[in-house]
């Protein structure tokens, strides 16, 4: 009896763990846009596609400066977000002929180095809660 109790105890605790790390949502917001032309585009990465193909992509109206967005049903486990203001919204970041970027752009945790941005710099946890982020170009 006290095996089964233990067993049942073991099934309850796990299933707990993997509803509350599943679906959880990761806002993001960029507060200092430097114009309200054009889109902000976002991408989410784990480690492994990190700046290829993002797992999720979603696009933020500007308003006032500001643009907020939300990836929705986000496992637990390590990500980053890497974005850009698209001023002249043609589908892509726009550089100079020596290869600086002509737009701005952000990476979760803010960490901003010469040349782009760096999974280990820019990775956060989602666990068992929501997360909210703020991301300045």
């Amino acid at each position: 009896m006290k095996t089964l109790v233990s067993i049942l105890v073991v099934v309850i605790i796990s299933i707990t763990n993997i509803i509350t790390a599943q679906n959880k949502t990761i806002t993001a917001t960029v507060l200092n846009i430097s114009s309200d032309k054009g889109i902000v585009k976002f991408a989410l990465f784990n480690k492994t596609n990190f700046r290829l193909k993002p797992l999720q992509s979603e696009i933020g109206n500007i308003e006032n400066g500001k643009t907020t967005i939300t990836f929705k049903e986000v496992a637990g486990g390590e990500y980053a977000i890497v974005c850009y203001h698209d001023k002249n919204s043609n589908d892509k970041m726009d550089f100079q002929p020596n290869g600086m970027p002509l737009e701005a752009y952000g990476a979760s945790n803010n960490i901003m180095n010469f040349g782009p941005p760096r999974f280990d710099d820019a990775k956060f946890t989602v666990v068992d809660k929501n997360v909210s982020l703020e991301i300045k170009f």
